[in-house]
């Protein structure tokens, strides 16, 4: 598969895709070589399909150079040679300056699946390749990332509706080229591509054929390793862990004890409690649940509060930095709840419910103790009407107040899917939507 000189079959690439369902699937196309050829790969895939669902090419201009937006027009001009739909959408506003590549990655993304939801779109297509996996996994090693190893996962679910997917992550660039160059395509080439200002670009004069396929297969490994991991601490987190009051978790701490998934299951809860986008430190949050099999304490990390009590571990967010925001429209609050206040009343805000509000409530219906059940109670969002509090978000009828997992709130790759349902699951969450491959396993 890995084969530099050999195009690929479209039936190989698309094959274990589940399209059942997809009125429209998205291709992101920016003029290079990789996408083009993906967008051409999938369109003669679909053609084959009895029943195809419709595809849409878009193409970001993020307006960094002089060229993009002509380049963005030729991609056009071809995409309508073969009928294919085509869309482009530019990058607008003021750039940052600095952070420009992650930013100018958030915007694209963020731009795709706009397309995407008003193309009525579950799919969207990236054209990454066997050769970013390896330049990818490389600068993940050289940053000493433990988790990164796995490296750019096949597909990742966008903000809990819409999937990414990946289909040639087997396939060399060269591959893709021929492809192109047998169906007389040309393509453009990214000038910083070759600039040794950035990382990606320097890693790539490094790496030859033989360190690529290796990079490869090490993350293909490193993936399973990941999603086994995954399910074992998914199998944790539903057999000992239990919501008990609104912002609450308790956790059975016998079950953690000398569990293969302990470290990793624990670490993924306080993430949860806490919001926070990435898992705390491995080392301090394995010191913490061996202190916890041993003692009762209270610590805080990662925003969590973390408390042992006779055999019981509990975790909730801490008090403090909690947003204040306008209820208006969608949006994450916390990292732990994504709102919908699109028909709600002007005026009102998101806000902690806060101390004296926590101390007020009925705690009757929660099976956990008082002072837990109010420290935990005052983190959660509520809704406010200047100093008046309306009640908790979650009981509100004017707003839609939904749980998320903080690390995998935005993105989740799909080796991660198993211990990201089992924490939806516990938190109340909405499911997630099955993977996009045919009886939702990965190849």
């Amino acid at each position: 598969m890995l084969t530099a000189a050999v195009p690929p079959d479209p039936g190989t690439l698309f094959s274990n895709v589940d399209f059942t369902g997809s009125g429209a699937v998205v291709v992101a196309v920016s003029g290079g070589g990789d996408s083009l050829a993906l967008l051409f790969l999938l369109h003669d895939f679909l053609r084959r399909l009895p029943a195809s669902p419709s595809l849409l090419a878009v193409t970001i201009d993020h307006g960094l150079r002089a060229e993009s937006s002509k380049e963005a027009e030729a991609v056009g001009h071809l995409a309508a040679a073969h009928a294919i739909p085509h869309r482009i959408l530019q990058w607008k506003g003021t750039k940052p300056a600095t952070g420009i590549s992650a930013a100018a990655r958030e915007a694209r993304l963020a731009l795709l699946a706009e397309a995407a939801r008003e193309a009525g779109a579950a799919l969207i297509f990236t054209g990454h390749t066997g050769d970013d996996q390896a330049e990818t996994l490389a600068m993940r090693r050289e940053r000493g990332e433990g988790r990164g190893s796995a490296g750019i996962a096949p597909a990742t679910l966008y903000d809990n509706e819409i999937w990414f997917v990946r289909p040639l992550l087997g396939t060399r660039r060269e591959a893709l080229r021929a492809c192109l160059r047998e169906r007389g395509i040309s393509w453009f080439e990214d000038p910083t591509n070759q600039d040794l200002r950035f990382e990606r670009a320097r890693m790539r004069s490094k790496l030859d054929d033989s360190s690529i396929v290796q990079l490869v297969t090490d993350a293909r490994e490193a993936a399973a390793a990941r999603k086994h991991a995954g399910k074992k601490a998914a199998g944790l987190i539903a057999e000992a862990a239990e919501k008990i009051a609104p912002g609450l978790l308790r956790l059975r701490l016998s079950a953690f004890r000398g569990a293969e998934a302990g470290i990793y299951a624990f670490r993924i809860l306080l993430a949860a409690a806490g919001g926070t986008p990435f898992l705390p430190d491995e080392a301090r949050s394995s010191s913490l649940l061996a202190r916890a099999l041993e003692q009762d304490f209270r610590a805080n990390i990662s925003r969590a509060v973390v408390q042992s009590r006779q055999g019981q571990l509990y975790l909730h967010r801490e008090l403090r930095n909690l947003p204040e925001m306008p209820a208006a429209g969608r949006f994450t609050w916390d990292g732990r709840y994504r709102m919908d206040a699109s028909t709600a009343v002007q005026g009102l805000a998101i806000a902690p419910f806060g101390r004296k509000e926590a101390a007020d409530a009925d705690l009757s219906a929660f099976p956990a103790p008082a002072g837990l059940t109010r420290a935990a109670l005052a983190c959660e969002p509520a809704v406010w009407k200047g100093r008046e509090c309306l009640g908790l978000a979650a009981a509100s009828r004017e707003i839609s107040a939904r749980p998320v997992v903080g690390p995998w709130a935005h993105l989740l790759p799909s080796f991660d899917l198993a211990p990201a349902r089992a924490t939806i699951g516990l938190l109340g969450g909405d499911p997630l939507p099955p993977a996009p491959w045919h009886g939702h396993k990965e190849i």
